[in-house]
């Protein structure tokens, strides 16, 4: 990660949240750890336990064989997005929200979990080949859906992080001239390009937007002050705040709430419906709330999961 190195202790821990989360967490876990009650700078949110989840020969025999020959789930992930996936402190295993339901799912299926660490751009333009599934706080958009199919699973909004007590002075309603953080790939990046384009031709100084591979360099960007603000979807933006100690704060409104979707191959119909199967199953019977619940991110929770859902 750029620049970590030359950041003070307290900065380093900030800068490193979303890939080690080391630095502590206001949610508080339903294991109910002692150090996740107590918000020590220990504390951690470690997985939330799958292992009673049992094979559904129903919905696994869904699955092609094209996932079920190597007898693993391998999912593409970008694991710098707390809570949702980052890695432990140990920076190799994934964990995260994503990472759960990941593990849950192949549970359901009778296969071993791969979740693998990709960057957000790449991971799409892989599916069915590198990768079974991609779960990685994808927005369904009707782009997305021409290229691989999706199944609903979160909604999410989108927030706009600066330095605590707001120095730049920034106003939501007007980012003109403002360095922006977001990461590669997402529909951050592309509305802050869009919006910067209008500043451009309003006659108004044009968004300075920087893009990043890994949202935890963005995060890093705007604490040491070399943006102004990222954009984020909120449960990252949320997460950013409480692991840095309330060096930063979110401004304005969320922006539209939209839902996230499990990609899959275009076309791959049983699989669309073993996912979506399996999402629905969750849902039911209250393991996909508990998991949202064990990291504090159950706002978004949804009740329906549905195969390439209608978006605006």
């Amino acid at each position: 990660m750029n620049n970590v190195r030359q950041l003070s202790a307290v900065l380093m821990c900030a800068g490193l949240m979303l890939t080690a989360v080391a630095c502590g967490t206001t949610d508080e876990s339903e294991s109910g750890s002692a150090d996740a009650k107590s918000g020590s700078a220990n504390a951690t949110i470690q997985p939330y336990n799958v292992n009673g989840i049992k094979k559904d020969p129903a919905i696994a025999s869904l699955v092609p064989s094209s996932v079920t020959e190597d007898n693993q789930l391998t999912v593409g992930m970008e694991t710098s997005y707390a809570p949702a996936e980052f890695l432990e402190a140990d920076g190799k295993t994934p964990t995260g929200y994503d990472v759960d339901l990941t593990n849950a799912i192949a549970r359901v299926w009778g296969l071993k979990p791969n979740p693998t660490s990709a960057s957000f751009d790449s991971i799409i333009p892989a599916i069915g080949s590198k990768y079974d599934l991609g779960i990685s706080s994808f927005t369904i958009t009707k782009d997305r859906e021409q290229t691989v199919d999706m199944v609903s699973y979160y909604k999410a909004g989108m927030s706009y992080v600066v330095k605590k007590g707001n120095p730049q002075k920034i106003d939501t309603k007007n980012m003109c001239g403002v360095s922006m953080g977001v990461q590669t790939g997402t529909i951050e990046e592309q509305e802050a390009d869009t919006n910067s384009k209008k500043c451009a031709a309003d006659g108004k100084k044009a968004m300075n937007v920087q893009s990043f591979k890994m949202q935890t360099d963005a995060t890093t960007a705007v604490l040491t002050g070399k943006i102004d603000a990222f954009y984020a979807d909120s449960p990252v933006a949320g997460y950013a705040v409480a692991q840095t100690g309330d060096q930063l704060q979110t401004v304005g409104e969320d922006e539209g709430v939209v839902p996230q979707g499990i990609v899959l191959k275009k076309g791959d119909t049983k699989l669309g419906e073993a996912v979506q199967k399996t999402m629905q199953k969750f849902i039911d019977d209250g393991t996909y709330g508990k998991i949202l619940k064990h990291w504090g991110v159950q706002g978004g929770a949804i009740d329906k999961a549905e195969l390439n859902p209608s978006v605006e």
